[in-house]
């Protein structure tokens, strides 16, 4: 197998470590604008098994773009979101199955509407994948299947630095305008089954995950449930994604939006037109930036729903660590790997769907499942009955509980004469 990765940054650099690795993998093509950065990420992925090299590709700028992606079992998009419907198009054209990274969802509903067209070409494109969006939309997937009926679906899903600093107890593991992009605006979830627009940074509860991470935070945020509330439209009553902070992050980045400092139009200082956000990217991404600190990642995907009769919760929960050895980012390795996994099964022909369409509907659930434990992501699923379900302890049970126990003999009188209790000694 052949496969192109567009893009030698964290993630192209992730995703192509990962398909070097692959057993069926031949060979791993790393392309980029940058000459100097396609060619140390090829370097540094010697020797991990396919054959990786380099080559200079400006999507951009090439005029002989379709000619450049033929020949390769797939193709991986870890360019910016918005060169993304060119490279669809591109794809289809070249007749070679198509994965990216996402990151807007007005794109992917864009790429969606050339399906069409990649059925003529009998090629798969499957945009937004990653973690979540992603990953987490194909363990939903899973979840819904398993069920007779599934009622609810809520993705929670953080990136968290293992030992967290003040002020924000955060560190970078993307850009700052992709993070504030997530943070702004109102996000599309499922409420009684339809189509709501909720505000970012509301709606926030608390939660906790296993050591070291322990108590956090989840609220809304942008992006997270891609196509989801389109594809189950009718069919859930509720979905929704929050990200997943340490406690007091949303206080403090509604703080700062309400202070102005994230508007994007700009105002005039000292004779000078800036936007106010530009400036805070500019000033605070540095500041928030630690070069080789170790960061984690944690995702919990609920589905709730009924079996047989009987409500029942399946969850998929994992806690992922930094690759010190191989300088992997959490972040990195948890959305390049479902990337990867994606691609890896659609050059198998283990995915019978052609045409354009998210995770959630193109990647078979539980085949995925199987693949991703290849990838080094581990996945814990397990099966409960919902809280609101199990027997309650109101009064009336508490006396049932009570009536059930065995009466508790009556102390016996002392004998005249003898103390009630005798004195220990030590």
């Amino acid at each position: 197998m052949r496969f192109l990765v567009l893009g030698a940054g964290l993630q192209g650099f992730a995703a192509a470590l990962d398909l070097a690795r692959a057993r069926e993998v031949e060979e791993v093509v790393v392309a980029d604008a940058d000459s100097g950065r396609a060619g140390r990420a090829a370097e540094r992925l010697q020797g991990h098994g396919a054959a990786v090299r380099s080559e200079v590709l400006d999507v951009t700028r090439e005029t002989r773009l379709v000619e450049r992606l033929r020949g390769y079992d797939v193709v991986i998009s870890a360019v910016p979101y918005f060169l993304n419907l060119d490279l669809t198009r591109a794809a289809i054209r070249a007749e070679v199955s198509f994965c990216d990274l996402g990151g807007n969802t007005d794109v992917v509903r864009a790429q969606e509407g050339l399906d069409a067209e990649a059925r003529d070409a009998d090629i798969t494109i499957v945009p937004d994948c990653g973690l979540a969006p992603g990953m987490a939309n194909v363990l939903a997937a899973a979840g819904i299947a398993r069920l007779d009926r599934a009622n609810a679906v809520r993705i929670r899903v953080g990136g968290l630095p293992l030992h967290p600093r003040p002020p924000l107890e955060y560190m970078m593991v993307f850009s700052m305008h992709g993070l504030l992009n997530e943070y702004l605006g109102r996000a599309v979830a499922l409420r009684n089954g339809r189509r709501t627009e909720i505000e970012t940074l509301t709606e926030v509860e608390e939660l906790t995950f296993p050591k070291p991470v322990g108590r956090c935070e989840a609220f809304v945020t942008l992006g997270g449930t891609s196509t989801m509330p389109w594809t189950y439209e009718g069919r859930l009553a509720t979905l929704d994604y929050k990200t997943v902070r340490y406690p007091g992050h949303a206080a403090k980045i509604r703080l700062l939006r309400d202070l102005g400092l994230l508007d994007t139009d700009p105002v005039p200082v000292d004779g000078v037109s800036v936007a106010p956000r530009s400036v805070f990217a500019a000033v605070v991404e540095p500041r928030l930036t630690f070069p080789n600190e170790p960061d984690l990642v944690v995702m919990r995907v609920v589905v709730e729903g009924t079996r047989d009769g009987k409500r029942k919760e399946i969850v998929f929960e994992m806690l992922d660590r930094m690759d010190a050895k191989r300088g992997v980012s959490a972040m990195m390795r948890t959305t390049a790997y479902p990337t990867t996994a994606a691609a890896l099964m659609i050059a198998r022909g283990e995915v019978p769907f052609r045409g354009v369409a998210a995770m959630e509907r193109a990647i078979p659930a539980e085949a995925f499942l199987r693949e991703i434990g290849k990838h080094e992501l581990k996945i814990e699923v397990r099966e409960r009955t919902p809280a609101a379900a199990r027997a309650p302890r109101g009064r009336a049970s508490v006396k049932a509980a009570r009536a059930r126990k065995p009466a508790r003999p009556k102390p016996r009188t002392p004998a005249p004469g003898r103390s009630r209790s005798k004195r220990r000694s030590g």
